[in-house]
């Protein structure tokens, strides 16, 4: 595979001209974006996936609601839907996709609404009766269409956009110049422990004029589901089948595995057909307890309907500089509504 990915760096070279050509009408307003006059956040990163842009889009919503009404606009990858839909009641995972559904079963005060079109999903959401007073993106950092009052970009502590190539023999979905029209950079998925030194090293890398903050996984103390908890202590020893469907799934497994679990591995945002549901509910007569992702558990409990089944939450925390950062995002939010 490594190899295969070498021998296609022509069509790299050719991608990355396409996309700088690209960015570079939109730059010089040759190719039109529109702005808003509502707050619009974007998250997204430079790169495909696993980077942790729904830890950090939550992180978001928990720090705008109390205040703040807030709505989310992303695609809503792999749905099974077009066009604009404002989640409700009837909404499903497969139609507006698997992150939004988790959003709106956990942030039932939020709007979560599914666009590929960001400008008519904006459009839409501002046309409500109730319309937001915030708008946060995920992922679409590419997506110049819209022109964002704030940008985040995320990059993966294991897997920084610096030390990558272009698509097809890299993960860059851009040049990595794209990273100056972030307002923040936050490298995600770090160490907890990661050191003051470790962190210059990295900020000299990026070579970049704006903050650059660190962040990490929190794990929860708990695996939850829709009626019921347990300690994270109390399963350590029990016989489990871990079960991710994420991009990076090895911290997860890290976290709750011991050698004599059994461990399933689906790509990311698995559509789980009938076979992999009957081979789950196969495997789990021997095991105690089933542990999956938060966004994995939104999609098998609705087709699993298996008591064992459990999800481990996650939060996204900074190893630094919380309070320096959630200044940055509320005073530009205040601005913005001031005027």
């Amino acid at each position: 595979m490594i190899i295969l990915r070498y021998l296609l760096f022509p069509f790299s070279i050719i991608y990355g001209g396409i996309t700088t050509v690209r960015n570079f009408l939109f730059d010089h307003s040759i190719l039109k974006s529109s702005s808003f006059s509502v707050p619009t956040i974007v998250v997204g990163n430079l790169s495909v996936g696993g980077t942790g842009k729904t830890p950090q889009i939550e992180y978001l919503i928990r720090l705008f609601l109390p205040n703040y009404k807030v709505a989310t606009l992303s695609r809503g990858y792999k749905r099974k839907s077009k066009g604009f839909i404002l989640a409700n009641q009837d909404v499903t995972s497969n139609l507006i996709g698997d992150e939004p559904y988790q959003m709106f079963k956990k942030f039932p005060a939020i709007q979560v609404a599914v666009d590929a079109d960001r400008c008519n999903g904006i459009q839409q959401l501002l046309s409500q009766k109730n319309k937001p007073d915030v708008i946060l993106l995920d992922d679409a950092y590419q997506h110049r269409k819209v022109k964002a009052g704030f940008y985040i970009l995320l990059s993966s502590f294991d897997d920084l956009y610096c030390n990558d190539l272009m698509l097809p023999t890299g993960n860059l979905r851009e040049s990595k110049s794209g990273a100056s029209r972030a307002n923040v950079i936050i490298i995600t998925k770090c160490p907890q422990n990661l050191s003051e030194k470790d962190q210059h090293i990295i900020i000299k890398k990026l070579n970049v004029n704006c903050p650059v903050f660190f962040s990490y996984i929190g794990y929860h103390d708990e695996i939850v589901n829709s009626n019921n908890s347990i300690k994270i202590e109390e399963i350590k020893q029990k016989s489990k089948l871990l079960i991710a469907g994420i991009a990076k799934p090895k911290p997860f497994f890290d976290f709750l595995a011991l050698p004599s679990d059994e461990l399933l591995t689906f790509a990311d945002h698995h559509s789980f057909s009938e076979s992999d549901l009957k081979s789950i509910n196969s495997k789990s007569t021997s095991k105690e307890v089933l542990i999956t992702t938060e966004k994995d558990f939104v999609r098998l409990d609705n087709h699993l309907k298996n008591s064992k089944l459990y999800y481990l939450p996650i939060k996204s925390n900074f190893i630094k500089d919380k309070a320096k950062f959630d200044q940055l995002l509320l005073e530009y939010v205040s601005n913005c509504n001031f005027k």
